[in-house]
Parts: structure tokens; C-alpha cells; sequence
């Protein structure tokens, strides 16, 4: 017997039910990254110390595919979203200002991680009693200068950018196109709307490869053990102890002092909303590759979605507190003393500059070499000293990551709260995984619950 008309608008009215969801899709996003985190120690250590040549091969290829399948994404997510992110910034009042505003806060946050820095490695002298010598280091292929900076913005051809994943080139083309999206008006809306569903393309892959991250988890964290080990931590073990303060330091100090007494919002709330964006830059080292849930969580946390979707793209190629402030400042100080070179005032001040302009040369992808050796140019110190670096740098750059990611994330929920266009009721309400939060979400809603700009 068929339903009645009256039934079948009963039925229509009806909201959709959520589809039931396997085993692991009930735990929560967070407890699989931890879980991935300890079966990857635990699988590291048993390779190292068993000698498991095979499990360990096999965690370098599982953490590195999941790093390939991110970065594959890169290019093409950091040109939709840089051009997308700036045609938005006309739904925005007073949109100069917040751009201005915005960039102001990343400059004062660099600069407080790089004096955070300095002052570490002046205290512990990270390069005394490690046993290294000059002769243990070596040149880097790719070396960073001022030149090479200011030339490489621009790129030769617009193909070659996207294939060698210049990113920082690639921000200078989709700023070039999203102005000239601007100055073109209403004919440009095509081109607009393609790219805003590219971009939404884009982030739906994204989200597929994120909820891979546990599994990555294993290889990476596993890998690094097995490849590592603790025998070269001994060597390290003051300069990698005085990364992890300092990132701490600015991650759980700097970073909630200003929201408490800039933002006057509750800096707890800010870790509850901001955490599984945090904790995945732990895991993937990659800001870019991170930063689909930045942007999710940033607007969890009451940021207007046309502000965060400049700002938190914006962040994510030049807001590196971890990679372009902390690391550089200690990094210089632990090659200095290795070469037997003494650093003075302006020494320290040019890394403070270095730190706070240069940072843009980090381009948010895995890795701070190109920072590191500009800074090392510039100051005028052995560039073989990178060398000494790169063994233990994956360790390194996982709270690097986490830093940075965090400051691209604090930074709009400060100006957003200064400029009064916080919503201190999302902020307050914040707390669960944005990536389960899509996952759960009914069909009709995954467009207030996306991440598009």
C-alpha cells in the first residue's frame, strides 16, 4: 500500500538520519593520531633494536606516502586558496585594515619566538660538550640568500612554480590573479566561481587524505625511531631539549597571554577548538598541508569565514614562529659555537630581523633548510653547519609544525577580537574534532560544516 500525500510531506519533512558509522569512525580523530603515535614508537624501537631491516623499510614508505599524497595537494591548494581568500576580503568591512592588522600580529609573535630564542641559547650554550666538529657538517645543495629570495618571488613561467612546488611563487601568482579578479568586477565572476569549486574539490580530497593521518602517524613516528634512534639524540640533546622548550614556551605561554590579556578570550577554549589542527602539524611537519583544518578550527573558534579564509592561507605560507623564529635563532648560536665563531649584538639583531621578514622563505612545506641557510648568509656563518642539522631535523621540525600552526590559528582570533567581529558564542562553545564533526555530519549540512573558503 503507497504512502498518502499527507505521509509523504510528513516524510519529506523529516530530517535526514546520520548514516551509521563503522568501528574506527566512532573513535574520536584525536585518539587515533595518539594511538598511531604509540604503535609507531613501539614498532620503531622493535625495528632498531631487532634490527627488522624489513618494518623499517616499510614504515619509511607508509609515512612517506603519506607525506607525497599532502604534498601533492600543495600547489594547487595554495593558489585557490591565496586567490579565493582575497576576492572574499570584499565581503569584509574594512578589509585593508585586517589585512594590516593581521600582518602586524604575525610580526610581533615573530618577534617575541626569536628573542624566546636567543635567550635559550645564550643560557644553555647548545653547541658546547656535543663532540661535533666543523668536519661533520656539510653544504647544503640549495642555499637560501637575500638575492635569491627577493628574485625567486617571481617566477620564469607559470608552469614551472606548480611542477618544482615553488610555493612561494605561487602566492605571487594567485595574488596577481586574485587582484586582477578584483579589478575586473563582475567579469570575473566565472573564473570566481570555478575557482571556489576547485577549491572545494580540493579540501574534499584533502579531508580523504587527512583521515589517513593516523596511519601516517605509524610511518612517520616509526621511521624516525628506527632511522634515529636515541644514540643521536645524545648528541643533540641540549639543542633538541631547547627547540622543544622554546616552541613550548610560545606555544602553551606567549600564545595564551595574549589571547588572555589581547583578545581577553579563554586561552583553554582556544587549545579545546584549536587542537586537532595542532596536533596533525605534529604529525604531518607540513603547514600547508595542515592547513584545510586550521581554516575548519580558526572558524570554529567565532572567525568571521571571509576573514579566515585570507588570513589562515596567508599564515599558512608565512607565519612560521616554530621553523622561521625559534629554530633559526638557536640553530645560528649551536653552529656558531661548533665553528668557534662569537656571535655580537648585531649579530643577534640581524637574526632578529632575518626571523621576522624572512620568514616568508619557509613557504609552509616540511623542512626550514631555506630559512636556516638565509639566516646562516647572513650572518655570515659556515653554511656547511646545515649539515650538522639534518639528521636529527625531522625530530625537530614536528613541534616546529606545531608551533606554527598554532600562531596561524591565534593570530585572526586576536584581530578578530580587537576589530569586535568575534563570535565569543562559536568560541566559547568549540571543543570537538572538526574532522569527525564532518564525518558526522548530515548531507544537507556539510556545507555550513566545510572548510571551503
Amino acid at each position: 500500500m503507497s504512502a498518502s500525500p499527507a505521509q509523504k510531506a510528513e516524510q519529506a519533512d523529516q530530517p535526514a538520519q546520520p548514516k551509521k558509522k563503522n568501528l574506527i569512525a566512532r573513535i574520536p580523530f584525536w585518539v587515533q593520531i595518539v594511538a598511531g603515535l604509540v604503535l609507531g614508537g613501539l614498532l620503531g624501537w622493535l625495528a632498531k633494536s631487532q634490527d627488522l631491516t624489513g618494518l623499517g623499510t616499510t614504515l619509511d614508505t607508509v609515512g612517506g606516502l603519506f607525506v607525497q599524497l599532502l604534498k601533492l595537494a600543495v600547489a594547487p591548494l595554495v593558489f585557490f586558496a591565496i586567490l579565493v581568500s582575497i576576492t572574499n576580503l570584499r565581503q569584509v568591512n574594512n578589509a585593508a585594515r585586517l589585512a594590516s592588522r593581521t600582518l602586524l600580529w604575525f610580526m610581533i609573535t615573530s618577534l617575541i619566538a626569536v628573542a624566546i630564542g636567543i635567550v635559550i641559547g645564550l643560557v644553555t650554550n647548545p653547541g658546547a660538550g656535543t663532540g661535533l666538529t666543523p668536519a661533520d657538517g656539510k653544504k647544503p645543495k640549495n642555499a637560501g640568500s637575500w638575492i635569491d629570495f627577493l628574485t625567486g618571488i617571481i617566477p620564469t613561467d607559470i608552469i614551472t612554480p606548480f611542477k618544482d612546488l615553488e610555493v612561494l611563487q605561487i602566492v605571487f601568482l594567485a595574488v596577481v590573479a586574485g587582484i586582477a579578479a578584483l579589478a575586473l568586477g563582475e567579469k570575473a565572476k566565472p573564473i570566481l566561481t570555478l575557482s571556489s569549486s576547485v577549491l572545494e574539490l580540493l579540501q574534499k580530497a584533502l579531508w580523504w587524505v587527512i583521515r589517513l593521518a593516523p596511519i601516517g602517524t605509524v610511518g612517520l613516528i616509526g621511521n624516525a625511531i628506527y632511522e634515529y634512534g636515541w644514540d643521536l639524540l645524545s648528541k643533540y640533546a641540549t639543542f633538541t631539549i631547547d627547540i622543544y622548550v622554546g616552541c613550548a614556551l610560545v606555544l602553551f605561554g606567549v600564545y595564551p597571554l595574549l589571547l588572555a590579556t589581547v583578545a581577553k578570550v579563554n586561552p583553554i577554549q582556544f587549545f579545546k577548538g584549536a587542537w586537532p589542527a595542532i596536533q596533525l602539524a605534529f604529525v604531518s611537519r607540513s603547514s600547508v598541508g595542515t592547513m584545510p583544518v586550521t581554516q575548519r578550527v580558526t572558524e570554529r573558534l567565532g572567525v568571521p569565514k571571509e576573514y579566515a579564509s585570507f588570513a589562515v592561507p596567508f599564515g599558512a605560507t608565512t607565519k612560521m614562529d616554530g621553523c622561521a623564529a625559534i629554530y633559526p635563532a638557536l640553530a645560528a648560536i649551536f653552529i656558531a659555537q661548533i665553528f668557534d665563531v662569537q656571535l655580537g649584538v648585531k649579530e643577534y639583531i640581524l637574526i632578529v630581523f632575518v626571523s621576522v621578514i624572512g620568514s616568508a622563505a619557509t613557504a609552509g612545506l616540511t623542512g626550514a633548510t631555506v630559512m636556516l641557510t638565509l639566516t646562516l648568509s647572513t650572518l655570515g656563518l659556515p653554511l656547511e653547519g646545515v649539515g650538522l642539522l639534518m639528521a636529527i631535523d625531522p625530530i625537530l621540525d614536528m613541534m616546529r609544525t606545531a608551533t606554527n600552526v598554532a600562531g596561524q590559528a591565534v593570530v585572526p582570533v586576536i584581530v578578530s577580537a580587537r576589530e569586535k567581529i568575534l563570535d565569543h558564542d562559536a568560541y566559547n562553545s568549540a571543543s570537538a574534532s572538526p574532522v569527525d564533526e564532518y564525518e558526522s555530519a548530515p548531507a544537507e549540512s556539510k556545507e555550513r560544516v566545510t572548510v571551503a573558503a
